[in-house]
């Protein structure tokens, strides 16, 4: 009987990771209808590649927007490599993806990863995207918990180039 349940977890589990790879919100939907603590195991493991996670790596903004609304807690969860949905989503070079991320919470800029340069080179793909935004002057000027900027921790990092779009 406990095979059973197993291979029933094991099966949704595969389910919403196919939904978010896909980006299909329908089947997410469908499967929340069916048992409505399907999202649930994620919050219980501390590092794991939530369907956030795997919408970002993807590129699927719908279906990150729509998960991003139903738990907004994924978006601050790390993976097994110390990667939130924003760094993977600026990993993978989906610039539009990252900045609806800020969007809904320019808080994220903030998320630390496994070493804190992820930070940084998220601020690096957001500048070059960001310049010509309203967001820009914005992410550019937020201080961290050290009180640094986004040029300052540039230079601290001895990153030059990222100076070059301010």
């Amino acid at each position: 009987m406990a095979e059973d349940h197993q291979a029933i977890d094991t099966m949704k589990k595969y389910r919403l990771r196919t939904a978010a790879r896909t980006g299909n919100v329908t089947d997410l939907y469908n499967l929340i209808q069916r048992d409505g603590n399907v999202l649930r195991h994620f919050d219980e493991v501390e590092f794991v590649d939530t369907p956030l996670h795997i919408a970002a790596e993807e590129g699927c903004i719908r279906f990150a927007m729509e998960m991003m609304n139903l738990k907004p807690a994924f978006a601050r969860k790390l993976n097994q490599q110390g990667l939130s949905p924003l760094h993977i989503a600026v990993k993978q070079g989906h610039k539009e993806m990252a900045l609806r991320f800020l969007e809904m919470d320019n808080d994220l800029v903030r998320v630390k990863g496994k070493n804190e340069n992820n930070r940084l080179d998220v601020l690096q793909v957001l500048i070059r995207t960001l310049w010509k935004t309203d967001y820009y002057r914005e992410v550019v000027n937020q201080i961290d918990e050290d009180g640094n900027t986004a040029l300052q921790l540039a230079a601290f990092h001895n990153q030059p180039e990222s100076l070059n779009y301010y």
